[in-house]
């Protein structure tokens, strides 16, 4: 096996991949032990709750170690692959997994100096690059045991982890999870030393104490944990839970995309005190405006389009919904740029991809972005920057068969405007009953960012404009 001689290794951890994902199954590693590996090379393909990612890894050298077989689970901190570094080249034979022969050649004979432990210096969302490499603590393999030897070297006592000094200030846990991990197990965080950057408790880490005391008292792991988790703390993986049969109904886990579905309504719930109206309107001339512009024998343009043009243009008409509150600031942040989002209902479940700087692409642009990222979601291959930073959100429920519908608010965006199912109606048109295409359109708001008026204006304008395109010119 090749490896780097007088050199160090150097850890690198699963970042947190976006939106503060806790987790993400790997998919397909890209890399083998003994491989040489450049610098932001990715080295390992992952599904998280919103998309697949590619995870480049910082470091350039050679892959000593890999945690975690493909389809199991990581918790964001823990190890993904340790790579040798240093003042040693790699063995001559070593493959270069996904880099052509300039890299190779790059990565055995660049100068010591180059190759420190800095890394690229690059940051993936919530996760620097350029720690000191004397804070990113290696995972002993000895881990893996819950009792002997490795619990007294590595200080831990009666199934727990212990630091050198009692816990004075915060806890350094930053995830919701482990804190309900810890209390439904009656486990004290305080006396937990986290094997995270600066000291962060990880999950990993109240499983691992969490299965050394029930190795303890003679019961089975995965029960005192609470998880069906395999005991290899050193790579934390675990496999979907199927959903057990029990005497009070079938229980299906509340993961993967449906529990962060479920956590971002729930935080919209909690911390938004939203408002909805609706109206219902006569979208018969935006139809025929529509077929018009397709008739022209241009690209097709789809009527999602229209409507985020119609959106765009009442946004700048009504600036307050394109907006966020700093609830600890107390101060409401407007937008400048309009970053749209849109439901879009995939087999994995449902994601809103953004259309980035939605209020300067024509009907044209739109229709196309809208359809790159609709492929894009339903193959899964949304990238968290393509999932994340929207500021209004458009949702087209009528695609469900339904009219209409109180949608809940994209946290933290202050708006969404919903869009029912577009069908033949009797409406009066001119003073005389017709049946017209009719659609029902409601907008739910943040009452902190504005008030009915404001929510009614915006609404209102967005009517004029589906019941009367012409209505959209006079603003362009």
């Amino acid at each position: 096996m090749a490896h780097a001689s007088d050199g160090r290794s150097l850890e690198f951890k699963l970042p947190d991949l976006g939106e503060g994902l806790t987790e993400a199954e790997i998919v397909r590693w890209l890399v083998e032990v003994g491989d040489v590996v450049a610098v932001d090379q990715p080295v390992v393909e992952v599904e998280t709750a919103k998309a697949m990612v590619e995870v480049p890894c910082p470091y350039g050298g050679v892959v000593t170690a890999r945690f975690g077989e493909e389809g199991t689970e990581l918790p964001v901190g823990a190890p993904l692959v340790t790579v040798a570094v240093g003042a040693g080249d790699a063995a001559p034979d070593a493959p270069v997994r996904g880099a052509g022969p300039d890299t190779a050649a790059g990565a055995a004979e660049a100068p010591a100096a180059e190759r420190k432990a800095e890394g690229s210096g690059n940051v993936l969302v919530g996760y620097g690059t350029s720690e000191a490499p004397a804070r990113r603590r290696r995972v002993r393999a000895d881990r893996q045991t819950a009792t002997g030897a490795s619990d007294r070297a590595n200080g831990r006592a009666n199934g727990r982890v212990r630091g050198a000094e009692p816990v004075d200030g915060p806890v350094p846990v930053i995830s919701p999870l482990v804190r309900r991990l810890a209390r439904q197990h009656d486990l004290d965080l305080r006396e937990l030393t986290g094997s995270g950057p600066e000291g962060l408790i990880l999950r990993a880490d109240v499983e691992y104490a969490l299965r050394a005391a029930a190795a303890q008292g003679g019961r089975p792991a995965a029960q005192e944990a609470g998880t069906d988790r395999a005991p290899d703390a050193a790579s934390a993986a675990s496999s979907p839970a199927p959903a057990a049969s029990r005497p009070d109904g079938t229980r299906v886990p509340l993961k993967g995309v449906r529990g962060a579905v479920a956590d971002k309504l729930s935080r919209s719930r909690r911390e938004i005190p939203d408002a909805t109206c609706w109206v219902d309107a006569d979208a018969t001339e935006l139809m025929r405006a529509r077929t018009a512009m397709n008739a022209s024998g241009g690209p097709k343009i789809s009527l999602v389009a229209l409507l985020a043009r119609i959106c765009t243009a009442a946004l700048a008409r009504f600036p307050e919904l394109n907006s966020t509150v700093d609830a600890e600031a107390r101060e409401i942040v407007r937008l400048e740029q309009v970053h749209l989002g849109f439901a879009a209902q995939t087999d994995r479940g449902l994601v809103v991809p953004v259309v980035r700087d939605a209020h300067a692409r024509d009907a044209e642009s739109l229709t196309a972005e809208f359809a790159r990222l609709t492929e894009a979601a339903r193959a899964g291959r949304l990238t968290p920057a393509e999932l994340t930073g929207g500021t209004f959100t458009l949702n087209n429920y009528g695609v469900f068969g339904v009219d209409g519908s109180t949608p809940i608010i994209n946290h933290p965006e202050a708006a969404m405007l919903g869009v029912g199912r577009i069908v033949p109606k009797p409406w009066v048109h001119e003073g005389e009953l017709a049946v017209r295409q009719v659609v029902q359109l409601s907008l739910t708001f943040d009452h902190r960012v504005c008030d009915g008026g404001t929510a009614g204006g915006f609404l209102r304008y967005v009517a004029d404009c589906v019941e009367q395109p012409a209505v959209l010119l006079r603003t362009l």
